[in-house]
């Protein structure tokens, strides 16, 4: 008995010594790389306010001269959506503190940098004094930046408040440096990315605007007291992304590659990363999400662990800005507008392998094939702006890099080996008019990525009047494309014949019958505007504010 006595007590006090241990290790490890960044960047964070006040003077003097008429208006988000600190304290409207916006690359021009710039835009008009840090890898000066922010947008900004900081480490968190196990090196190539970002300014709230969970868990781990917040597009990896391993049947990039010996290993490899993502994700204080599908995935994900960690906020979703209104001026909608459709299919997507756009070249050439006999051969090319009484596809997105670029040369060689390069046509880096005439003048809107986490895409055919034929998943299934005041507002698809027959009845739908359509879709589109945006935006960017003044009104107490 007292062997047994004492082996159980040997054994207690290992335990007790190891996790004494591993508990004094790690509040040293936290408190010297907090001390040592803290230390390094005080000196860049009093220069950068020093900057800002002094451009913001400028600018006012600037301002000052101009004609009344001529002076910008500077309106104000409504108060009543400002949140509240957790003991009730209002969030200050004057609060002056820095926020630092997570987004390696925000010069892409995609539907999540149209949401960082939003976001932005609507802080700077609900708390002009705030300065607003973006993080970034792309190599280019604010003035640029700002520029083409407009030109795509059509946002503008207010350059003295907002910081572009130069991250040179973006190569770890590019896929194409992990050739296996991506998910895991990108995630863990996010931490050196944080490390770089807090290198250079350590900010007084920190946001994720672009699904680097692992760089929120950084700043939480050394920096306790910061606030942190995650806008997510699009969970890293999900239940539906497990599910499709074992699904040969299935969509997505990696449908059925659960078989066999490596089958197995990277079923246990996505499983063991889902664990982790799960627990990462319980450290963040507020969550956004873009749609239901993306809120689903993430409460299951990340909602134990939340729960654990006594989080109070729950998951909200915010739906992404959508220049709705936008676009209704900009595009009638009438029995006379109609006549000035073309029989054209318009795509708005980024140039990336999950946006699948080797789908539609297909159905599209096989919907060439079904309805030939009923529109007249196309002897020439399709060009931008031309008009044509032939079915014509147009393909209109981003261009990122040069792995992008070749992607494109990849689908025009799609197009001639199918033979319809004669009616398709690619528009990469368009702008925003561009867009509208594109929009104004097409007749069916498509999307088909599986389980896109919403689609500002199919937002825009909607608000344009187009029909949309979108994939049967994700966010157009569940919260955009879905009957609207007693009807359709467009069609679900998912293979090649689905697609092709959806075309086929829309180009075959009488006037009247399309028109209400597109009345109906229209509507529908209105409950994603910029307005709805900013109102949710600054209701839980005000939380974020009033942790941060709770946290500091502590620190003070403290001192």
């Amino acid at each position: 008995m007292p062997r047994t006595a004492s082996f159980v007590w040997g054994f207690v006090n290992t335990i007790l010594t190891i996790g004494i241990t591993a508990y004094i290790f790690k509040w040293l490890l936290q408190t010297t790389v907090g001390w040592y960044l803290r230390r390094k960047t005080s000196a860049q964070r009093s220069l950068l306010l020093a900057r800002v006040k002094l451009e913001e003077s400028q600018l006012q003097l600037r301002e000052s001269q101009l004609p009344k008429s001529d002076d910008i208006e500077w309106e104000k988000v409504e108060k009543h959506a400002v949140g509240s600190a957790p003991n009730g304290h209002e969030a200050d409207d004057e609060w002056e503190g820095i926020i630092g916006f997570f987004h390696p690359f925000c010069n892409a021009g995609g539907g999540g940098e149209r949401v960082l710039w939003a976001a932005i835009n609507a802080t700077q008009k609900r708390w002009p004094k705030a300065v607003c840090v973006v993080y970034t890898g792309d190599d280019a000066n604010k003035e640029e930046m700002l520029a083409k922010v407009e030109n795509r947008f059509d946002i503008k900004l207010r350059p003295p408040t907002i910081i572009f900081l130069p991250l040179t480490t973006r190569y770890y968190v590019l896929s194409t440096t992990y050739p296996h196990f991506t998910l895991l090196g990108q995630s863990l190539g996010s931490l050196i990315l944080a490390y770089d970002a807090f290198s250079l300014l350590i900010p007084d709230i920190f946001i994720d605007t672009m699904g680097y969970a692992f760089a929120l868990a950084f700043s939480k781990f050394f920096f306790p007291a910061i606030p942190t917040g995650a806008y997510v597009h699009y969970p890293t990896i999900s239940t539906d992304m497990l599910g499709s391993l074992d699904s040969s049947a299935g969509q997505g990039l990696n449908a059925g590659a659960g078989k066999g010996f490596r089958g197995f290993v990277k079923k246990q490899y996505w499983h063991l990363f889902a664990n982790l993502y799960s627990r990462v994700g319980g450290s963040v204080d507020i969550v956004m999400t873009n749609s239901s599908w993306t809120a689903s995935h993430i409460r299951t994900l990340w909602g134990p662990a939340r729960s654990k960690r006594r989080k109070p906020h729950p998951v909200s979703v915010v739906f992404p800005p959508v220049a709705v209104d936008e676009i209704v001026r900009a595009i009638p909608l009438t029995q006379e507008s109609e006549r000035d459709r073309q029989p054209t299919i318009l795509y708005i997507a980024q140039f990336r392998p999950e946006k699948n756009h080797t789908l539609l070249l297909r159905s599209f050439a096989r919907f060439l094939q079904q309805s030939s006999s009923s529109f007249p051969p196309s002897l020439t090319p399709v060009r931008e702006g031309g008009k044509s009484s032939s079915p014509q596809l147009i393909l209109i997105g981003s261009v990122r890099d040069s792995a992008d670029a070749t992607r494109v040369y990849d689908l025009r060689l799609l197009a001639h080996e199918l033979q319809i390069t004669k009616h398709t046509l690619f528009i990469t880096d368009a702008s925003f008019p561009t867009i509208l005439n594109h929009l104004r003048t097409a007749s069916i809107g498509a999307n088909c990525m599986w389980n896109e986490h919403f689609g500002i895409g199919v937002v825009e055919y909607l608000a344009a009047g187009l029909v949309s034929v979108v994939n049967d998943s994700g966010g157009p299934k569940l919260d955009i494309v879905v009957p609207w005041e007693g009807g359709e507002t467009g069609f679900r698809a998912s293979t090649e014949g689905e697609y092709a027959r959806a075309f086929e009845r829309v180009m075959g739908m009488g006037e009247e019958e399309r028109v209400g359509m597109r009345r109906r879709a229209r509507a529908r589109a209105r409950a994603f505007g910029e307005v709805a945006f900013e109102r949710l935006w600054v209701g839980e960017l005000g939380k974020l504010v009033g942790l941060e003044e709770e946290a500091s009104r502590g620190k003070n107490k403290r001192g």
